[in-house]
């Protein structure tokens, strides 16, 4: 039972950390959400700090999978791009309280140098993601320029959704980063025109 009730745990802290808005939470609040007693949740975390940490890894070991998952299943890079940013609006991933418990953690990070750097790791994972295919499609670096942009671009709607008086859905979240990537790509891609005269060897290294 202790996998499943660490689970419980873990799943009860999201909706309460959710439901708050912040961190601020007790260990019994948790407890309460989970079903359990307040003993049983000490028992396995040893403190609410701990749970905590546990709940963000949660979070950054879930959206890995989905990465992965939808990573699997694109064919070229720019298929590999929008399957990238279709993850982070999953509906798992764009929950009310998902999107509430990040923004706590993000604020969290500004006091607890564990939690930070949780947040640098997920970061770090989006660029690294967004980068590589892009370097496959433009010159280095307009790649790292897009990639910057794009990521920027995903965390800022999560923050405009957390404005429950303006949400913006998952489609819309979607179209818009699409429509944001596909401008970019246009304006930094080589036209034809450059192309003219100049031999396969060097359009190649221009792309990679």
């Amino acid at each position: 039972m202790e996998p499943v009730r660490r689970k419980a745990l873990v799943d009860a802290a999201l909706r309460v950390i959710g439901d708050h808005g912040s961190l601020a939470v007790t260990m019994s609040d948790i407890a309460r959400q989970a079903g359990v007693s307040p003993a049983l949740a000490h028992h396995y975390f040893g403190s609410k700090e701990q749970l905590l940490i546990e709940t963000i890894r949660s979070l950054l070991r879930q959206l890995r999978r989905d990465t992965v998952a939808a990573l699997k299943a694109a064919r070229t890079p720019r298929e590999r791009l929008s399957a990238v940013m279709r993850v982070n609006f999953h509906a798992d991933q764009f929950a009310p309280d998902t999107i509430a418990a990040w923004l706590a953690f993000y604020a969290e990070a500004q006091r607890s140098e564990e939690t930070r750097r949780f947040l640098v790791i997920y970061a770090s994972r989006l660029r690294s993601n967004l980068l590589a295919d892009l370097k496959a499609l433009l010159p280095a670096d307009a790649a790292e320029r897009i990639a910057e942009g794009a990521a920027a671009m995903i965390d800022g709607l999560y923050i405009r959704q957390s404005l429950k008086s303006a949400p913006i859905g998952i489609e819309a979240s979607i179209a818009l980063t699409e429509d944001y990537l596909n401008a970019l790509l246009a304006a930094a891609s080589p036209s034809p025109r450059e192309h003219r005269g100049r031999s396969p060897q060097t359009i190649q290294g221009q792309m990679t």
